[in-house]
């Protein structure tokens, strides 16, 4: 069994950054692909970011990427994701969710289902 929870959501301006942390449990964490994932009210989740077990491939849904970055910290249990450049469109629950059964080296790893998830935190980005 793997918890995750996630931290760093708020409320905050357009234009303004935030970082988000998903620590999690298990002692195969470094292992594990890691991805985060979106949810706005009355819309589908949406994928945002994905990261390989050693961090070194990462993976960004189109409305984020060039904004967002994803980091881990197999030490700390912990994977981030550095929001900048906000925007009212990126208002959502976020969420964090590992996949234990890849290492997450391709984009297909984080879009195939993910095998636990986090409750999520709430970013809210006004106008």
């Amino acid at each position: 069994q793997v918890q995750l929870e996630e931290s760093g959501g708020g409320l905050v301006q357009a234009g303004d950054s935030l970082r988000l942390s998903c620590t999690g449990s298990g002692r195969a964490f470094g292992a594990y692909a890691m991805g985060w994932f979106r949810q706005a009210q009355g819309k589908e989740r949406e994928f945002v970011s994905g990261i390989s077990w050693t961090g070194q491939n990462t993976f960004y849904g189109d409305s984020v990427n060039g904004r967002f970055t994803s980091a881990r910290d197999n030490a700390k249990k912990t994977v981030y994701l550095q929001m900048n450049s906000l925007k009212p469109e990126d208002t959502a629950v976020y969420f964090c969710a590992a996949r234990t059964s890849s290492l997450g080296f391709f984009l297909e790893d984080f879009l195939e289902g993910m095998d636990y998830w986090g409750k999520g935190t709430l970013v809210t980005v006004s106008s």
